[in-house]
């Protein structure tokens, strides 16, 4: 499997962890796309992306005509979500819920492969997602990470659906401590592999609690797999238990 263009590393997430590759990441979950090979979708559309951003708002021309016109309409409000959540102490995953994607899966522990990139879950386990577990666990003050395969070759993964997500939309991770992290969906956005934005997805963010998901998106590629990676951000808002 080819290496990304530009293997660039990721912050630390800690005193003493250890570094991981971002680009490594994206390549690794590249791995799927078997199912659109087998189904004859090979360079085609690959799983659901979110919406494009809103253009800019623009003056409406002066009109100089005295007849009536319908008024322009106007933009869909920005949904007002909730404020931040004071972090939990650090707690393994166990089990993730996206209600509004019908996820319901369990969390298996990531660490780095002898080329120092990020592992993922087996391909053949389609429901099941992964937390890197030398960053900050979800709940936890920082940045969590978990991934999910789009897709294998037995049909769509745990993540195929995650590009429709939308902002304010729930995650619900349950914790080993019995308490359930609910996090709230900032954004969805997609960036394409070659120019991932390693600072602004993996930062830590020292004083908040924060969940990024990730996973393959764009258009699927026979000789070089997906394109970009789909990234879901969120912030914790409440906690259960």
């Amino acid at each position: 499997m080819p290496s990304p263009d530009r293997p660039a590393r990721a912050p630390r997430t800690g005193p003493g962890r250890p570094p991981w590759a971002a680009g490594a990441l994206a390549l690794v979950l590249a791995a799927g796309g078997g199912w659109l090979v087998l189904h004859g979708s090979a360079d085609r559309a690959g799983p659901p992306l979110p919406p494009p951003a809103p253009p800019s708002a623009t003056p409406s021309p002066v009109r100089t005509t005295t007849a009536s016109t319908s008024p322009a309409p106007s933009p869909s409000p920005t949904p007002v979500l909730p404020p931040a959540f004071p972090p939990l102490g650090a707690s393994a995953p166990t089990r993730i819920r996206i209600p509004a994607i019908k996820v319901d899966a369990p969390v298996t522990g990531l660490g780095l492969t002898a080329a120092h990139q990020v592992a993922t879950p087996p391909m053949d386990q389609r429901n099941l997602t992964g937390w890197y577990r030398d960053g900050a666990s979800p709940g936890a003050a920082g940045t969590a990470i978990v991934v999910g395969h789009a897709d294998n070759r037995s049909g769509p993964a745990v993540f195929y659906r995650l590009g429709l997500l939308r902002p304010g939309d729930t995650v619900e991770v349950t914790r080993k401590d019995k308490r359930t992290a609910v996090f709230t969906i900032d954004s969805v956005k997609v960036f394409p592999k070659k120019d991932f934005p390693d600072a602004l997805v993996y930062g830590a963010t020292a004083d908040r609690a924060e969940l990024r998901m990730i996973t393959c998106g764009g258009r699927f590629d026979r000789g070089t797999g997906y394109e970009a990676n789909t990234v879901v951000f969120a912030h914790l808002s409440s906690v259960r238990g």
